[in-house]
């Protein structure tokens, strides 16, 4: 690997002046630092010996006072000059929350990180380390058991947030070609817990599990504990390439309601994905159908890389699961749609479910009657 031009070698050097004296090891900036994953993962490098400086980018500040904090925007191209200095870059700074608009979400997504890796090229840093989601993998009843990090990524854009997943996976495998002597890694976790709403968290937020007649779901879960030390390997270069990464092993869907005490409703799959359709195309759901898939089939992923570099998680699926019915204890949430405890108390469990349903057979009807005007 070249050394760097005198003025990226210059800017370094003051860029790190508030570096730990005498540290060693690399300067991280992390994006979306001040909140979610991001805002771990700073306070977790800012306390590492192998970490000389962290440079935390945000739209605001954060609690880390031991990093150095870059108020602005990821999109915004002065970044590049933020970035002088560094030697990885850690983007964080994504948005996958269920009620954002859709084409708002996307543009702040794929635009942030095409930004972030120009910059970052720009600004000579030789690694960034991108967080997706092993959902790119798609959740197909013919996957493997458990998924190898090099399988084929079968997704589709149907589920909430996952083609934007792909196209920054795209721009992972295009940047080193267009910016020779840039290294990306990608680190892809399983269903992600610890402080963080998904559909996939929201499902053990619902009255009853709803199970896809014939479907075959296996559930692996990622604690946002260990998705940080996963890509604290990745930041300090002890595993790279693409990454999976999330418990041992898996839960069969019947471990699951065992370990939950909560029952399933089950559904023939057309009634199960015509519902899921309607209720969000007419708004009364923030997910679209294609998030049932991932309650359907496996998509579980072996984490061999990781593995072979050293890194173990500290948590078991069992454990994660149970953390996660205690951070979404007393919330009510039906076919992803929140409740507020006055609707969850006046509906009833199974009366919420079975009102949603019937909401969008109605609108069916209705919609048919028009038709036939």
């Amino acid at each position: 690997m070249s050394s760097p031009d005198p003025q990226v070698r210059a800017a370094r050097n003051q860029s790190t002046s508030s570096a730990r004296p005498g540290a060693r090891g690399p300067v991280v900036a992390v994006t979306g630092a001040a909140s979610g994953v991001g805002a771990l993962l700073t306070e977790r490098l800012a306390a590492s010996a192998e970490v000389r400086q962290v440079v935390a980018i945000d739209e605001r500040r954060g609690a880390c006072e031991a990093a150095q904090w870059q108020i602005l925007d990821v999109r915004d191209p002065a970044i590049a000059e933020k970035l002088r200095g560094a030697d990885v870059v850690v983007h964080l700074a994504l948005d996958l929350d269920l009620e954002t608009d859709a084409a708002a979400r996307t543009a702040y997504n794929v635009r942030g990180t095409q930004t972030v890796l120009t910059a970052a090229a720009a600004a000579g840093v030789h690694r960034v380390v991108l967080c997706t989601s092993a959902m790119v993998y798609g959740a197909l009843p013919d996957n493997e058991l458990p998924l190898s990090e090099d399988a084929e990524l079968r997704a589709t854009a149907e589920a909430t947030g996952v083609g934007d997943l792909l196209e920054i996976e795209r721009l992972a495998r295009r940047a080193p070609r267009a910016h020779p002597g840039l290294n990306v890694t990608v680190v892809r976790p399983a269903v992600l817990v610890g402080g963080v709403d998904t559909a996939l968290t929201r499902y053990f937020e619902s009255p009853r599990l709803l199970v896809v007649a014939g479907s075959r779901p296996a559930w692996q879960f990622c604690h946002v504990d260990d998705l940080c030390s996963a890509l604290e390997y990745a930041v300090l270069e002890k595993a790279d390439g693409e990454l999976a990464v999330g418990c041992d092993g898996w839960l069969e869907q019947e471990e699951v309601e065992e370990l939950s005490g909560i029952r399933r409703m089950e559904l023939p799959s057309a009634v199960a994905l015509g519902a899921a359709a309607r209720l969000h195309r007419i708004g009364l759901t923030p997910s679209p159908a294609g998030d049932l898939a991932y309650t359907m089939y496996p998509w579980v992923v072996s984490g061999s890389r990781l593995h072979d570099a050293g890194w173990r998680p500290k948590h078991t699926n069992e454990e994660v699961l149970a953390e996660l019915l205690e951070e979404v204890s007393g919330r009510h949430t039906v076919a992803g749609r929140r409740l507020g405890r006055k609707d969850a108390t006046a509906a009833g469990a199974a009366g919420a479910t079975v009102a949603l349903l019937g909401a969008a057979a109605v609108v069916r009807r209705a919609r048919k009657a028009r038709r036939r005007i």
